[in-house]
C-alpha cells in the first residue's frame, strides 16, 4: 500500500537547494519505466538538501543546510508533504545529511564536524529540541579542506545496531551508539590521509563497505563486523580511468540490490562510475555521462540509477544493464539546484 492509501503508487522526493534556485521539496510520482513525473513543490524549509523517509513511509525528514541548520519533518498524506511543526536546530552548521536510529534522527553537520540526536515522538513528529550532539575533532592534510572536521554523513548499519559518520575532514569514519539520546563514539577509523571520505555505502551482504572518496577520485573497500562495530580499510579503487586535470569531487555513491556493483558519480568529470564487485575487490568497468553537470547524488532503484544533477537543474534516470552494470540514459525531469532523490 502507498503512502496516500492508494495500491500500487510509488512516490519520489527530490531535494535542492532554495538560495540557488530551487524549488525545496519536491515530490513525484514513479511510473513502471522508471520516469519520474512531478507532482507538488513544498518551500517551508530553506536549503532542504537531503531527505530520508521513516521506515513505515508515512513521515519524510530533511535537514535545512544553513548556517544555522536545522531537522524538519514533513507528513505524508496525498499529494502534498504538510510540515510537521517547525523545524528544530540541530546546534550544528550545514547540516548535509541525515537518518534514522534509534527512535531518533541523526544529522550530520558538515560545518562544525558533528553529529546531532533529534527524538522522534511516538506519531513520528521531531521533539521540539535536540538531545544530544557529539563534536568530532582532527584534521587531514589537505590545507583547504581539512583544517578541522566535517561530518559528511551518518546512517545505519545493516544491524541497525551502529550508527556510521563518515567525515572528510579527518580522514575518518566513526562507529557510535546512543547513550541516553546522546550520540556517543564507540570507536573511529582512520582512512588514508588525505583521501577525504564523503559517504559510504554497504554490500547488501553486510559484511564490507564501500567509501567513496572526495578529494581523491577513488573508492576505499573496508570490511565490516557487526558483531563489534569494527570498519577495517582493504584496498582503495579508482573509480576514473584517466586522472583529472583538476579536483574531480566525488560525490554519491550507491550499491545494486544484488552487490554485483557499485556506482559512484564524480561532480568535476560529469559521469557516473560503474565498478564490480569481485569478492573483497573492486574493479573498475567503465563510466558514462551524467546527462547534467555537477552529479551531487545518486540513487537506485527498482533496476534504475538515478542522479541529482546540481548546477544543471535535473534529475536523470538511466536504466542498467543487468549483465554489466553500466547505465543507460533513459530520460530527465527538471528541477532546478537538484541535491539528492529518495524512494518510497
Amino acid at each position: 500500500m502507498a503512502q496516500d492509501g492508494r495500491p500500487g503508487r510509488r512516490r519520489a522526493f527530490i531535494g535542492s537547494f532554495t538560495a540557488a534556485g530551487g524549488p525545496g521539496v519536491v515530490a513525484a510520482e514513479v511510473a513502471p519505466d522508471g520516469s519520474l513525473a512531478l507532482v507538488v513543490a513544498v518551500n517551508d524549509v530553506p536549503d532542504p538538501s537531503y531527505l530520508v523517509l521513516a521506515p513505515d513511509g508515512e513521515t519524510l525528514y530533511t535537514v535545512s543546510e544553513t548556517a544555522e541548520g536545522s531537522v524538519a519533518a514533513y507528513r505524508l498524506v496525498g499529494d502534498r508533504p504538510e510540515l510537521a511543526g517547525p523545524p528544530v536546530p540541530v546546534n550544528g552548521s550545514g547540516p548535509t545529511h541525515l537518518a534514522v536510529y534509534d527512535g531518533h534522527v541523526l544529522t550530520a553537520n558538515y560545518g562544525c564536524g558533528s553529529v546531532t540526536a533529534v527524538p522522534l515522538r511516538p506519531d513520528g513528529a521531531l521533539a521540539a529540541k535536540h538531545s544530544g550532539r557529539l563534536q568530532h575533532t582532527g584534521s587531514g592534510p589537505h590545507d583547504r579542506r581539512q583544517r578541522g572536521p566535517h561530518a559528511h554523513q551518518v546512517q545505519p548499519d545493516p544491524s541497525g545496531r551502529w550508527a556510521v559518520s563518515v567525515d572528510l575532514g579527518t580522514d575518518s569514519v566513526r562507529i557510535c551508539t546512543l547513550d541516553n539520546g546522546t550520540p556517543a563514539l564507540h570507536r573511529e577509523f582512520a582512512l588514508r590521509p588525505g583521501s577525504g571520505p564523503r559517504h559510504l555505502a554497504f554490500h547488501p551482504g553486510g559484511a564490507l563497505a564501500y567509501v567513496v572518496n572526495e578529494l581523491t577520485p577513488t573508492v576505499t573497500v573496508c570490511r565490516w563486523d557487526p558483531e563489534t562495530g569494527s570498519l577495517r580499510p582493504l584496498t582503495e579503487v579508482p573509480v576514473l580511468s584517466d586522472a583529472p586535470a583538476g579536483d574531480a569531487y566525488p560525490s554519491g555513491i550507491a550499491v545494486s540490490p544484488d552487490g554485483r556493483f557499485v556506482w559512484t558519480a564524480t561532480r568535476g568529470e560529469d559521469v557516473l562510475s560503474v565498478l564490480a564487485v569481485e569478492g573483497e575487490a573492486l574493479r573498475l568497468i567503465g563510466t558514462v555521462p551524467c546527462g547534467g553537470h555537477w552529479p551531487r547524488a545518486l540513487a537506485e532503484h527498482n533496476g534504475y540509477l538515478y542522479a541529482a544533477n546540481e548546477r544543471s537543474g535535473e534529475v536523470t534516470w538511466f536504466a542498467v544493464d543487468e549483465a554489466t552494470g553500466l547505465p543507460c540514459y533513459d530520460g530527465s525531469v527538471r528541477v532546478p539546484a537538484a541535491s539528492c532523490v529518495v524512494f518510497g
